[in-house]
């Protein structure tokens, strides 16, 4: 086939050997001719193969400690040149450049040295060069060359060599393997990028679950210092972002405390007192508060400490401790405790979907009470409005399909995740009856309008007598009409805060 490109020659310098053996047999055996350089090149003569060293192109050894080898016209000349092209093959013959149709190369482990705690000295000299350029140049002759940019590769080029029981590839494959190299040269120079700028990959101890790898890229050192406690886990940093970006809207009230449980928050509240907003948050829900994650926007001090201390709980953290809570909090062993800095957060956020990533804006939103729209004839009282402001703000950061139940600056319950808002409000109804609270004079907040009257009436039989959603339902007036019979009082704020 016209497409079809015959290797006749390889460039192998790799890092790591697995699978290797099968890939220089299969080239061999269909007369190959291989180039390599040092560890690589050594490896492959072991195995019985005729290999050339890149010196004998080049006429230059290798030097600097290794830093160059393969650095030179002759061996980019080799890759780079244009099979179609007139000048280019004319400049081949004049300076006698062998011509390279297979680069393979599998970079130094940056990113492993980086995690494994290596000193500077050690993870710059993993910094790799001489490979990264060979990816590049190969990937962007894809028309002529075949590059495999690391070792998963070694496999795919073997199963396509003996289906065709002969060394070539398709342009198809040829631009496959590129794409698959300028992915691998991205991802190697973020890498790079991120540790100089202070963003390093650090590897945990595992992902959501113990059978799944996991690593954080950032720099939390901006987020927070921590001062005691084990090795921060992926679930506790996805509870510790939940926490943070919650408080954030809260961080210039009265003294406030949430406890936070796979994301969501079992309790919260707002007290004069740092002590009292602990215990009224923790009046939530005991329960889920076990080995839950605990933050507040005050300092703590050694009264709300000792109440603190009687919890089993994950994580503390704070914008600061004094010296006998710290002492005191520094009991537990494993306990993580943090002190929250004033960092400076992205406006984006980005998650990966499908095979690619979706990215939006941050939900910076939070609506005021002097832009709530009243909709009903009774207008809720001062108080109420500063609990629907209070409880608005919640279901914002709570997962939707959510309903939050609210009063006097406590939260009683809330329903999250759910697939229907009717089971949101039965879930958070049925959670405040188990831990006693009484709904009577409660207000209910909604991540998103009432499509139906039905959660409006199901809250006013239980006592709730102020809402607040964003609106814009077709059935909007059902529930007005509801709440108006009813003496509850209702407000749209007219910004949806959905969280998936």
């Amino acid at each position: 086939m016209k497409d079809e490109k015959h290797i006749k020659s390889a460039l192998i310098s790799v890092f790591s050997k697995e699978g290797l053996a099968e890939l220089v047999a299969l080239l061999d055996n269909h007369n190959v001719t291989i180039y390599s350089t040092g560890g690589t090149q050594k490896y492959i003569e072991n195995l019985g193969v005729t290999v050339i060293p890149v010196e004998d192109i080049t006429e230059y050894p290798s030097i600097l400690g290794g830093r160059v080898k393969t650095l030179h016209p002759k061996v980019f000349g080799g890759i780079l040149n244009r099979r179609s092209n007139e000048n280019d093959q004319s400049q081949i013959k004049e300076y006698k450049i062998p011509n390279i149709d297979l680069v393979v190369v599998d970079l130094y482990p940056f990113e492993k040295t980086v995690s494994s705690g290596s000193s500077e000295e050690e993870i710059i000299e993993k910094i790799d060069i001489g490979g990264i350029s060979l990816i590049r140049a190969a990937a962007k002759n894809f028309k002529d060359i075949t590059v495999l940019s690391k070792k998963e590769h070694y496999s795919e080029l073997c199963t396509i060599i003996s289906n065709k029981n002969e060394a070539s590839t398709s342009i198809n494959e040829r631009k496959l393997f590129a794409t698959a190299s300028f992915s691998v040269s991205s991802k190697y120079d973020t890498a790079i990028h991120n540790y100089f700028s202070g963003n390093q990959s650090k590897e945990l101890r595992y992902g959501e679950n113990p059978h799944q790898k996991g690593w954080f890229s950032g720099n939390l050192n901006e987020v927070f210092s921590q001062l005691h406690g084990k090795q921060i886990s992926y679930n506790n940093l996805l509870d510790i972002d939940a926490a943070i970006m919650l408080m954030e809207d809260f961080k210039n009230s009265l003294p406030t405390f949430a406890i936070l449980k796979h994301n969501n928050a079992c309790g919260f509240a707002t007290r004069r007192i740092l002590k009292d907003a602990y215990s009224a948050a923790l009046e939530a829900d005991p329960i889920s508060a076990f080995g839950g994650i605990l933050i507040t926007n005050h300092e703590i001090d050694l009264e709300t400490a000792t109440i603190i201390n009687t919890l089993f709980c994950e994580v503390v953290i704070a914008p600061s401790y004094n010296t006998e809570a710290l002492e005191l909090l520094k009991s537990k062993k494993n306990r993580i405790i943090l002190v929250q800095k004033n960092a400076e957060f992205s406006t984006t956020i980005e998650r990966s979907c499908l095979n690619g990533k979706l990215i939006q804006q941050r939900d910076e939103s939070i609506e005021k009470i002097e832009t709530f729209e009243l909709k009903t004839n009774v207008s809720p009282t001062a108080n109420q409005m500063e609990d629907l402001f209070f409880a608005n703000k919640l279901a914002k950061h709570t997962k939707s399909n959510t309903i939050v139940l609210v009063k006097n600056q406590q939260l009683l319950a809330s329903g999250t995740g759910q697939t229907s808002r009717v089971d949101a409000l039965n879930q958070a109804i049925n959670k405040a009856k188990t831990f006693n609270f009484n709904l009577k004079d409660a207000v209910m907040a909604s991540d998103a309008f009432f499509p139906f009257p039905d959660c409006v009436e199901i809250a006013g039989e239980e006592g709730v007598n102020a809402v607040i959603q964003p609106g814009g339902s077709v059935k909007d007036d059902l529930s007005i009409d509801f709440c108006n019979k009813n003496k509850i009082g209702m407000v749209f704020t007219g910004i949806r805060h959905f969280k998936h």
